[in-house]
Order: structure tokens, then sequence, then C-alpha cells
């Protein structure tokens, strides 16, 4: 039996109180679909995924829309750029 992290949900508008951080393993190519369905699920349909990065404090999770997508980031609300190379898992 696969033992699952529990990670702390957190407000994505409380993002500027952390200090956002690279995983220790960089997943970003691994997760480059699942970040391009979450794109569109945001932009089509509205639906939010849930997204899992790590901070200072440890890994931490938010529930939002993904806006855009680029090389290095993803874009939530208000402009909030989050690093790829901070990114552990995404699901929705």
């Amino acid at each position: 039996m696969e033992n699952e992290l529990v990670v702390e949900l957190i407000n994505k508008e409380d993002l500027d109180k952390y200090h956002i951080v690279d995983a220790p393993v960089d997943h970003s190519s691994d997760l480059r679909r699942k970040l391009e369905n979450a794109l569109r699920l945001g932009n089509e349909f509205k639906s939010k995924a849930n997204i899992v990065f790590m901070t200072d404090d440890g890994p931490k999770r938010i529930e939002t829309t993904v806006w855009s997508l680029t090389e290095k980031y993803l874009q939530i609300k208000a402009g909030v750029l989050l690093p790829l190379s901070s990114l552990i898992a995404i699901d929705y």
C-alpha cells in the first residue's frame, strides 16, 4: 500500500505569503500534458485544478483555474505566476 502525502491546502490569495522554491525533482516535463489539459479545462469549462508545489515551508496545494501556460510558468488569477520547476503534482 502506497503512503499518500497529505498536503496543506492554502488559499490562492495567500500565495504571496509563501516563498516558492524548486521541487526536489523537476516534474515539469512529466506534468506538461496535465498542465495543458488543466489550461483547456480552465479556459473552456472554468474547471479548477489541484496544484501541489514546493515552498520553504514544504509542499502546499491550491485549487484554482489555470489561465495560461508558458515554457517556465503557469499563470493563475490576478496574473500570479507559479514556476513549473516548483510543481510536484497536478490533478483535476
